[in-house]
């Protein structure tokens, strides 16, 4: 059974969905791919799991780094997992690139090289935001891109983080 709770934190609310043991998916309301892990039917109920992750979430969006990391179920394909574990190791208030992500994500895999682009995609679906930091992932020039949750969201989670995003920018939309 998948039990889910929703939490209201100051950017939106926040739905988080458990196994019983693990956190299988935390997304803001209505972003991009919400609920994309989500069974069918599933249960509001409180949980310890979930508990752990509001706890987790009150610390965060207190302005502190928590101190532990609920477990985690990333229920998706091998090349995400690589992924979203580098993701992992992403320090509290930093960012990286999609590109230095792709070249330990290429290092892990035995390959010479990988496309920016897959490790793109590979963020964007990530089932657990927050909690794997996909936030802290930039563009190698400074553009705040491609976050699930919206890019003003993104901003205000680094911001949150006293993240240095002086030289980060939003990149204007194309005209069609």
């Amino acid at each position: 059974m998948t039990y889910t709770y929703h939490y209201d934190s100051p950017l939106g609310g926040v739905t988080i969905a458990s196994n019983g043991k693990e956190i299988t998916g935390l997304w803001f309301d209505g972003q991009k791919y919400f609920g994309l892990t989500l069974p069918e039917h599933y249960e509001e109920k409180h949980v310890p799991v979930l508990e752990e992750a509001r706890r987790w979430l009150d610390l965060y969006f207190g302005g502190k780094e928590p101190d532990f990391t609920p477990p985690l179920s990333m229920e998706t394909t091998a090349f995400r997992k690589v992924v979203w574990k580098i993701l992992l190791t992403i320090p509290y208030g930093q960012t990286t690139t999609y590109g230095e992500i792709a070249q330990k994500a290429a290092a892990q895999m035995g390959l010479e090289n990988m496309s920016a682009q897959a490790v793109g995609g590979a963020v964007g679906h990530n089932a657990i935001s927050l909690m794997i930091p996909c936030h802290r992932v930039v563009g190698t020039n400074g553009s705040l891109t491609g976050y699930a949750g919206g890019i003003e969201k993104k901003r205000k989670l680094l911001i949150l983080e006293k993240a240095d995003i002086s030289t980060c920018f939003v990149p204007k939309k194309k005209a069609r």
